[in-house]
């Protein structure tokens, strides 16, 4: 909650001072009988306090309560994050996790918890197998990209691992990404063996356009060399992993990356509470009058 007007509050301070000493004087008079004349006193402490409040609520609006909503999309620091996953055949192995599953489905468990807790990032999701494809773009609604996750199966793209164009389709998905720090994070359980790119010259585009790529390698048959090599050429980190757990602690590791600003302080979403504060100003001050008249009637 911010004031748009803020200086508008210090008219407070003479107001104040002038309601408590500017009172009004009373001229004494002289009559006979003068329980003819005899009022109901009003209550001088209550009238007071709702001119006091009166006086209040309107500077009150004048300075222009707002409230700036930092969990929308429009006004948040966050980075663009393109997680392309590989959806070959040997992602149907088991051996990531305790329980019966795949490793693919290992993956798909962990990447959604790791969507959900980028709260103010813009996400997007790349299947790559013999190619690539954009299953979700880079989006802010980030229950839309884990359920598009939920979707996703190994072999869709081919059963093979084309990990430059994984990299290429990455990098198309951040075509339109006004964000100052934009990350791919690359998991692949393979060695590039399909595709019509190859990774070096995948990474050499990343490199034109600064973008930072985090491999992930699972499993036991993928090539150490060439992903700690895409992530040394792009300035970030190479994981190797063997288990869910050490999995989830390499997305936690990439989830206390900087953040950077992503929309301009323009398109800020605003909230405003001004009419309230006036509406209430006349509400009591109808109740002021009805005292008044009612007092001297």
């Amino acid at each position: 909650m911010i004031f748009e007007n803020i200086y508008i509050l210090f008219l407070l301070l003479p107001i104040i001072y002038c309601l408590y000493k500017c009172r009004e004087s009373i001229i004494k008079r002289d009559f006979v009988h003068l329980e003819l004349f005899v009022l109901k006193k009003p209550r001088f402490w209550l009238q007071d306090l709702l001119k006091l409040l009166i006086v209040f609520l309107l500077v009150l609006a004048l300075a222009s309560p707002v409230f700036i909503d930092k969990t929308n999309p429009l006004n948040r620091q966050g980075i663009d994050i393109v997680l392309a996953l590989d959806g070959s055949g040997s992602m149907n192995a088991s051996g990531l996790s305790e329980v019966h599953e795949t490793r693919f489905e290992t993956v798909q468990r962990v990447v959604k918890e790791f969507i959900r807790k980028r709260l103010n990032d813009n996400i997007g999701i790349v299947l790559f197998g013999d190619y690539a494809f954009i299953a979700s773009p880079v989006t802010y609604e980030k229950e839309v990209v884990a359920m598009m996750v939920s979707y996703l199966q190994t072999g869709m793209a081919g059963e093979n691992t084309a990990i430059g164009e994984g990299i290429e389709q990455s990098i198309r998905a951040l075509t339109f990404s006004k964000a100052k720090t934009k990350v791919i994070i690359l998991l692949s359980d393979g060695e590039h063996n399909s595709g019509r790119i190859s990774p070096k010259a995948a990474v050499k585009l990343a490199i034109e356009k600064k973008i930072k790529i985090y491999t992930i390698a699972v499993g036991d048959d993928f090539n150490p060399a060439l992903l700690k090599e895409i992530a040394k050429e792009t300035g970030a980190e190479a994981y190797s992993e063997k288990n869910e757990d050490e999995l989830k602690e390499v997305y936690e590791a990439i989830n206390k990356m900087e953040s950077s600003q992503i929309k301009s302080h323009h398109y800020l979403k605003k909230e405003y509470f001004f009419q309230y504060a006036l509406l209430l100003a006349f509400v009591l001050m109808l109740l002021y009058l009805l005292r008044r008249f009612k007092g001297s009637a």
